[in-house]
């Protein structure tokens, strides 16, 4: 074996310690947020088991170099955002890549695999009289879907690249039908589900307020704002356009002549999570002025002046749910939060929620503090320093509110001749799934996972004790 010069051992060695330091540290950058600036764009590597793919960086053997940045343009991006012209390639036989249903792809929404997914088998020219189309039968009618009416319309209206499916209202039809949806209530037909008919249960509300389900069984896809549903449906959902870019620059101050401090629309007083007593706990360390039923401020609901407000006079906005439960968050954050320039103080769905929907650093989340005493202290802080404030709003630029485009998703999903595990094929239990112990709580999220912690200690401790006293 030839000798090394001792430059060239140095060089080894050096590469040998690069080596691993990187292994490590990539297994570090995937769990602590840091901000990369890279021609003054942030690349904010926050990203964990949100993102699988993500690999902070690229190793050449001699360099080290950032990921793509880049922003693409409008046409380079998807179909279904805003000017995005990129469509789904269709699935070759034998070879189905994407992940659709909930037991494939268990972090996140699936959303986009959804609307990015081309079956092998839709026809090749759905526009021909004689192609046979997926039928959808929504059972409680049409007038509850806001517009939707029964035929072809919302399918070629929405552009859906998997366009072969019709919508029908009337009951008689539900033979023929591939997919029956109950939506918001359900009673049992005076029949048992065909074997080859899908049933499914759309729901827009959270546990808390929908019924209990006395035929639990008999649901083969459910439709919910929760991220296990079949077909995901959130009020409202943001799409980074580069992955890799979670913040951009923005010489904009949006603390500018803002002399209130936090703001709160809210009508109904009796939720059971507790938000009208941390309002008014709030209120005794920082101005909080709650409009509506539940406070002394009044101002019109349907009037633009009221979230004008939020926009001019406010620096924060209360987008308290009313429920605390798993990833349960409204137009309350995503409308009227997000959707003005404020900041949003979160209270609803765990934190891991918002952190996985929201955008990077736009909202501030009470179980973070250790009280409304501790949050005020940290508010007054934001509102002392406009630098420390603006940060919320550097995500602004880095993507938008997309269209999920529900029913183009069903009709897509509709032609997958995947066939699932029989187990996976139904809701053996749709209230145990829909309901189950930790889906919702009435206090804090922090308060619970110390209470399960601790519970779940407790029953190691038993099981150690009772072996211990079996083995003696």
């Amino acid at each position: 074996m030839p000798r090394l010069s001792a430059r060239k051992g140095f060089m080894y060695l050096a590469g040998v310690a690069t080596f691993f330091f990187l292994a490590i540290n990539v297994h570090h950058l995937a769990i602590l947020p840091i901000t990369i600036t890279i021609q003054g764009i942030e690349v904010a590597d926050d990203v964990t088991q949100k993102n699988s793919n993500f690999i902070p960086f690229a190793y050449d053997g001699s360099t080290m170099a950032p990921l793509n940045t880049k922003i693409p343009e409008p046409h380079e991006r998807p179909w279904y955002m805003k000017e995005g012209e990129l469509l789904p390639e269709k699935q070759l036989p034998g070879e189905r890549t994407v992940k659709v249903y909930p037991e494939e792809k268990t972090n996140y929404d699936r959303i986009p695999d959804q609307l990015m997914f081309y079956p092998e088998s839709v026809p090749e020219n759905s526009e021909d009289s004689g192609t046979p189309l997926k039928k959808i039968l929504l059972w409680n009618g049409a007038s509850s879907w806001g517009g939707i009416r029964p035929g072809r319309g919302v399918f070629l209206k929405e552009k859906c690249p998997v366009n072969s499916c019709v919508i029908a209202s009337n009951k008689h039809e539900v033979d023929s039908a591939n997919l029956v949806v109950f939506k918001d209530h359900f009673t049992m037909p005076g029949f048992d589900r065909p074997p080859k008919q899908l049933w499914m249960m759309y729901m827009l509300e959270c546990p808390l307020h929908t019924q209990l389900f006395k035929h639990k069984e008999v649901f083969n896809w459910t439709a919910t704002y929760r991220s296990d549903s079949t077909i995901v449906a959130p009020y409202e959902r943001w799409q980074y356009y580069n992955d890799n870019v979670r913040t951009v620059k923005n010489e904009r101050n949006f603390a500018a002549n803002k002399t209130k401090k936090v703001a709160w629309f809210v009508s109904n007083c009796g939720a059971k999570n507790g938000r009208l007593d941390y309002a008014r706990k709030l209120g005794e360390h920082i101005g909080v002025d709650i409009y509506g039923a539940c406070g002394p401020k009044r101002c019109p609901q349907n009037s633009n002046r009221c979230f004008e407000m939020l926009n001019s006079d406010y620096k924060f906005y209360l987008a308290f749910e009313n429920s605390n439960c798993k990833d349960y968050i409204t137009e309350k954050f995503y409308v009227n939060g997000l959707g003005h320039d404020v900041l949003p103080i979160v209270m609803g769905a765990k934190p891991q929620d918002y952190e996985i929907r929201a955008p990077y650093k736009s909202y501030i989340h009470v179980d973070d503090f250790d009280g409304p005493e501790a949050l005020a202290e940290f508010l007054h802080k934001l509102d002392n320093n406009d630098e420390l404030y603006n940060e919320y709003f550097q995500w602004k630029g880095t993507g938008e509110f997309v269209n999920t485009k529900f029913f183009c998703r069903l009709c897509t999903m509709l032609h997958d001749d995947k066939v699932r595990e029989e187990e996976k094929s139904y809701y053996k239990d749709i209230n145990e799934w829909w309901r189950g112990d930790g889906t919702c709580i009435k206090g804090s999220w922090k308060a619970f996972d110390r209470a399960v912690a601790k519970r779940n200690e407790n029953n190691k401790t038993i099981i150690h004790d009772t072996k211990k006293q079996e083995d003696s």
